[in-house]
Formats: structure tokens, sequence, C-alpha cells
């Protein structure tokens, strides 16, 4: 049995499906020829930012996150970069959207989003029946949106079903910089969510944008994205629920939202032929 656990944190945000290697031996020699970064040491995750990794943990470059993903059976893409425990247990794939600076002063309206994502179910769903995909439906937040003004984070975990199989969680976190949105997608099993969102958490204590990058540093003259918050809860939702089969979220999130993509240009939905996927080791 599958269990899928989704986060998202781009505009793009991504399936999760956790299945065993069909080939051990070979999956675990490919993982060997990585040039893995083992901490104590700095990770520079697409010259906008920093983090720490302690000892225990390990860091990926682009191009070695990018063979990591391949690895896993995901098709390969540029500017990611895989931070986590040396054990892999769970891991976060970092990715940067330079959207430009997102004002956070929009007030969030959690029972409005989902009641969207719920609306966005039906004609999505139909998409995916035509190419005999699993239908997914929005059950309810797992975690309800928030979003920290100290640490400029915003985080939300949104629970699906499809037929079929259980429930499984859309965790999704963006760390807010002058010129983008830092997308995080932690990979994990559903059973260790918890205690490994809050790990996450504790080692982004040390994730810094770099100097001149920061949020606060903003200057007049700044480009400006014209969207919120929201739109990046929606926007990543609708993304992640594609995953499973079909591009047809994305076509509700348009209905849903096209005076503000006309309005904006928005580009959240960049890069979604993303799919992340992790092999488990026996």
């Amino acid at each position: 049995m599958q269990s899928l656990f989704f986060s998202l944190r781009s505009l793009l945000l991504t399936l999760l499906v956790f299945s065993g290697p069909a080939q051990a031996q070979s999956y675990q020699e490919q993982l060997k020829q990585l040039q893995f970064q083992n901490g104590p040491t700095v990770g520079t995750i697409a010259d906008e930012a920093t983090i720490k990794v302690p000892k225990g943990y390990v860091f990926l470059d682009s191009a070695n996150s990018r063979r990591f993903l391949e690895i896993n059976g995901n098709p390969p893409r540029d500017g990611r970069f895989i931070f986590g425990p040396a054990s892999l247990d769970w891991f976060v794939v970092f990715s940067f959207n330079a959207t430009g600076y997102i004002k956070d002063d929009e007030k969030i309206d959690a029972d409005t989003l989902l009641q969207t994502l719920k609306d966005a179910d039906e004609s999505g769903n139909k998409e995916r029946k035509k190419i005999n995909a699993t239908p997914i439906h929005t059950v309810g937040w797992a975690v309800s949106p928030h979003y920290d003004l100290e640490t400029k984070r915003l985080e939300w975990g949104v629970r699906l079903r499809s037929e079929g199989s259980d429930p499984f969680v859309n965790y999704s976190i963006r760390l807010l910089g002058r010129e983008g949105v830092m997308n995080l997608t932690l990979v994990a099993d559903l059973d260790t969510l918890t205690n490994d969102v809050r790990q996450l958490k504790t080692l982004l204590k040390d994730f810094s944008y770099l100097p001149g990058k920061k949020y606060s540093e903003f200057k007049q003259g700044d480009k400006i994205a014209q969207y919120g918050l929201a739109a990046l809860i929606l926007g990543g939702a609708a993304a992640v629920a594609t995953k499973k089969g079909a591009w047809a979220a994305i076509a509700a999130f348009f209905a849903a939202f096209w005076k503000l993509i006309l309005a904006g240009g928005i580009a959240v939905l960049a890069g979604l032929g993303a799919l992340f996927k992790r092999k488990k080791s026996p």
C-alpha cells in the first residue's frame, strides 16, 4: 500500500509516493556515488540562502539533488537542494521562486480557502477520470494555514483522500525573502509526520537568507508580487493535487482565480513537472 504525503513547500508542490525499490542493492550503490556534504557544514541554496548542516545530517547541491531525485524515480530537475538526516528517514527539498517581494499584510481566511479547495475537487476529478486516474478529495485542514510575522514563515497542511487508499497530508512551508519565496517540500512517512515537522522547524532556526536578500531588507523600487499569502496556499494546493495524475487542478485554480492571475502574472504554478518520490530501503 502506498503512503502519500505532500508538501510541497513552489509555488510547486508535489505528490510523494513511498514504495520499495525494485533493486535495493543498485539503489544503495547509486546513493553512494552522490557527493553528500556531511555536517557540520553549511549548505548554500540557490545563491539566495544558507542552512547550517549539523553533525548527523547531509546536504546535496543542485547537481547532486537532481541525480538524487532521478535515482528515486523522479524527473530530473535543476534548482533543487536536498537536506535531511544522514539516514534519509526524511528529507526536505528546497527550491526558490523569484516571485518578487510578497506583501504579508493579508489576512488568511482558512474557512474560505478550504471551501475554495473543495469546490475545485469536482472539476479536477472529472479530468482525472478521463485518464483513469484516481479522484482526490479535500477532507480538511491537517494544519490550518498560519503565518509567523517574526520568521516570515507560512505553513499549512491539507488532509486529502483518494478512493481505495488511506488519507494523506499535503504539508507545505514557505519562507519569504526580499526577492521571492523559498519553497520547502517535506518528504516523510505519515506516521512520523508530527515528529519530523518538529525536527525540521528546529533545524530551520539555522536557515538564513544571504545579506541583501532578507525580507527585512526590502527597498523602494524592488519587484513586488501582485498577490499575497492566500495565492501561495491555493497555488501550492492546486499543484499538489495534480500530482496524482492529470493537470486538472490547474484548470480549477485558474477558473477560480483568473482575475488575480491576469492582474499579477502569477507564476506560482510554474515547474509542475516535478514529482517527488522516495524509495525506501528494506
